[in-house]
């Protein structure tokens, strides 16, 4: 604080306050920046090595990097490739695996295929979608209407077990089920119609030639059997056993029109009353001929309703049978034969000749008239 001293500094200096000049500031700041930039090169310069350190990297290690680029350059442009490649060959194998997935849409076009899968021709299967069309649920989601009813007939038709469908058609076995419970009632309510008691003179009107002997047939009955599983039940046991098959069956009695259509089936029996509680004794009128093998006595309940049996002579009790018995007897086996080829048309549907389980009893009769139904339908169930 010594004013004398050289190191004195004032606290109050004496001058008058001055306007600052803007250009002398910008240069100021100009001056300032270029100060920064040249302290920054500086310092980068210091860092960055010089060249006589670069020539320190051995020229063969600079070579040998040179040519590991180049050559990991190719890699990456092969895998590139591949990656394309590989991309376009995993699109090509999801279309074809689409494609290749068994259903309605995959097997349509394949017109003997479907035939013997289904047994019917396409716009036959068309026909029923529409007529089923409303009165049947979608049970899965995951297949179309189309693949429902193709489940149904291919179970019919060639009797696939509900394993197989599931495998076929990438579902669960208990899926397969419940599309046969809810499809099966439903189509035989549908189909039902078409196994038509036709009236005497429709019959009359298509009596074939061969019938011209019996020319009073309003129908040719027989009985078949279709094997079931051993029911656990004694009485159900017994009922069913059939000592001929030696096995248990469920018996069905049908009827055929002399031009060849089933005109009755009966429901399932499984004791020799099936011709009495049929009810087919209800549908035939005074002065009809019934044709039957031996098998059927019902002779007397026919001739109450004033109906008369045709059956093949007994030889059972004569060293011979007389010209006429004979011949009236070849006659009336030449033209029964034509329930045979019925019933065989009928049971193109092998699930008819595979062996029923007791779960699946309770369908039977329904799945009977289905069969029988579609046999009336068209020709393109049989088999060639």
């Amino acid at each position: 604080m010594d004013i004398d001293s050289p190191d004195f500094v004032p606290s109050v200096f004496a001058y008058t306050a001055q306007r600052e000049d803007p250009q002398f500031n910008r240069k100021r700041r100009r001056d300032e920046s270029t100060i920064r930039q040249l302290s920054d090169e500086t310092s980068l310069s210091e860092q960055l090595p010089s060249a006589e350190e670069e020539d320190l990297i051995p020229r063969y290690e600079y070579n040998s990097l040179c040519e590991r680029y180049n050559q990991l350059q190719e890699e990456c442009a092969s895998l590139r490739q591949d990656v394309t490649r590989l991309t376009a060959e995993n699109e090509r194998l999801r279309e074809d695996l689409k494609a290749s997935r068994f259903c309605y849409n995959t097997i349509r076009s394949d017109i003997p295929q479907f035939l013997f899968l289904t047994g019917l021709q396409i716009i036959v299967f068309n026909w029923l979608i529409q007529k089923l069309s409303g009165t049947v649920d979608t049970v899965c989601k995951k297949l179309s209407l189309q693949d429902h009813l193709l489940v149904v007939l291919m179970k019919l038709k060639i009797g696939f077990s509900n394993k197989y469908l599931a495998y076929k058609f990438n579902v669960s076995n208990s899926t397969i089920s419940n599309i046969c419970r809810a499809w099966i009632p439903t189509m035989a309510t549908v189909l039902k119609p078409l196994i038509k008691w036709p009236s005497k003179g429709a019959v009359l009107k298509s009596l074939p030639h061969s019938f011209k002997n019996f020319k009073r047939c309003r129908c040719i009955i027989d009985c078949t059997g279709i094997f079931i599983d051993r029911p656990t039940n004694v009485t159900a046991r017994a009922q069913t056993w059939s000592n001929y098959k030696h096995s248990n069956t469920i018996k069905y009695l049908i009827g055929i029109s002399p031009a060849g259509a089933i005109t009755f089936i009966s429901s399932g029996w499984g004791d020799k009353q099936i011709t009495r509680e049929s009810g087919i004794l209800n549908l035939l009128e005074q002065n009809d001929e019934v044709l039957a093998d031996r098998g059927f006595l019902i002779r007397d309940d026919l001739a109450a309703l004033g109906v008369t049996l045709r059956i093949p002579s007994f030889t059972k009790g004569k060293k011979q049978l007389a010209a006429h018995e004979v011949d009236r007897s070849r006659q009336l086996s030449r033209v029964r034969i034509h329930v045979e080829c019925v019933i065989g048309r009928w049971k193109t549907f092998k699930i008819l000749q595979t062996v029923i389980p007791v779960s699946q009893v309770d369908m039977l009769d329904d799945i009977v008239i289905i069969c029988a139904a579609l046999t009336n339908l068209c020709n393109s169930v049989v088999t060639k």
